[in-house]
């Protein structure tokens, strides 16, 4: 059975494993549906022990899935088109059994080949037995896909079908419901479907001698949420690094470099094909002339460093002759926006995101606020978490970049 576009909400792929828990995904299904999503459910060979797979296609209008060897079903849209259908994937309730094995990257029936498989957002609510969930092996499955990106709703503490009690219940549908929705990142139009997008995060380093180094207070997580919204909007994104503490986006290529010259570098050998180049990183402005071989000894009250320039990745993309939408970044103490508006023209990007730093913004905070600006015009994004305003950044970003392209080809 061949799955249409027809309904105008979200796509929700629903994985339901086997647990005792999966009597309460119908109801899931049902609360999911009241929001206007189109929901398609895949259930595992053991979950069918549980609920029939005819309940669920009564409250989701469709066939559901059980087989990855369904001839039929394949035939009208294969696994992987199904993979790629989904705006966001959620099992729940997941097993112990099934978590294991997605972190595992082991795919051996249609519900962990559909995770493996997707670029969406996927996301688990776990059910199992409390000791269960406790136990070493299944937390550090837990660890490992929260760290590839995969987000985990619950378990609830509470009363078991086992006669136990504590944490390992599924959360109630109407949470997870609720947090899927809650979360606009879920759920974001595909509005760099197609593009690549080079950005660049986190601080840079430059040597002094082999202990010490020139850097900054940049953290990354600006530049690590610009990549993770750009990659959940649709983009192929490559993501050129500073040392930094942070796991890379989910669906995102790394490039790990130290200095800014390693950065220029890594830059240009990805810009070719790339249709959006966004700038976070904290570049440094310059390095010491000359890198003492062996550790400084403090032999003096004074120590002179002579510095030169570095190189300027943001200003030598942006003019390339066939640059792509460059996007830069400014980090300011004062007078963000005039020094930002003077960045804008100086450098020749086509737009700029700028804030302020210092003793209580900017570095080292879960929080940000932004001006942007571009020719003609700018916008004010409120302080808000780092990951929402990287998610309203992208689709200003996705705004322009569509508009730039469209008088691009009419002119």
């Amino acid at each position: 059975m061949a799955i249409t576009d027809s309904s105008s909400g979200r796509r929700i792929l629903l994985g339901v494993t086997g647990g005792i828990a999966a009597y309460k995904s119908p109801e899931l299904v049902r609360r999911l549906a009241d929001r206007g999503a189109d929901v398609q459910v895949v259930m595992s060979r053991a979950a069918v022990q549980f609920v029939s797979p005819i309940t669920f296609q009564a409250v989701s209008s469709r066939r559901v899935r059980t087989d990855l060897w369904d001839e039929t079903a394949e035939a009208a849209m294969s696994h992987i088109e199904l993979a790629r259908w989904a705006d966001v994937v959620i099992v729940a309730p997941a097993t112990a059994n099934f978590m294991g094995a997605f972190a595992n990257g082991l795919a051996s029936d249609l519900l962990t080949t559909l995770c493996l498989a997707t670029t969406a957002p996927v996301m688990l609510a776990p059910a199992m037995n409390q000791a269960m969930w406790a136990h070493a092996a299944v937390q550090a499955n837990r660890k490992l896909l929260e760290n590839r990106g995969v987000r985990i709703l619950g378990p609830a503490a509470g009363d078991q079908a086992c006669g136990e009690q504590g944490l390992g219940r599924m959360l109630e549908p109407a949470d997870i419901a609720a947090a899927i929705f809650a979360e606009p990142v879920m759920l974001t139009p595909q509005l760099l479907a197609g593009v690549k997008a080079v950005i660049t995060a986190g601080p840079t380093r430059e040597a002094i001698d082999p202990v010490r180094y020139i850097t900054n207070r940049s953290s990354g997580k600006m530049g690590y949420a610009v990549a993770a919204a750009a990659r959940e909007a649709g983009a192929d994104v490559v993501l050129v690094s500073g040392p930094v503490a942070l796991s890379t986006p989910a669906g995102v290529r790394r490039i790990d470099v130290e200095t800014a010259e390693q950065m220029y570098r890594a830059v240009h050998g990805e810009i070719g094909e790339a249709g959006l180049f966004i700038a976070c990183a904290a570049v440094s402005d310059y390095r010491p002339q000359s890198v003492s071989p062996e550790k400084i000894k403090r032999t003096s009250d004074e120590l002179q460093l002579d510095l030169v320039r570095c190189p300027d990745t943001l200003a030598s993309v942006a003019a390339l002759p066939r640059a792509p939408f460059t996007v830069g970044f400014a980090a300011e103490t004062q007078d963000v926006a005039r020094h930002a508006r003077d960045k804008l023209v100086k450098k020749g990007i086509d737009m700029i995101a700028a804030n302020r730093v210092g003793p209580s913004c900017g570095f080292d905070k879960e929080t940000n606020a932004l001006d942007v600006f571009w020719h003609g015009g700018g916008v004010e994004f409120a302080e808000s978490s780092k990951p929402v305003l990287a998610r309203q950044l992208v689709a200003l970003i996705a705004e322009r970049f569509s508009a730039t392209r469209t008088a691009a080809a009419a002119s």
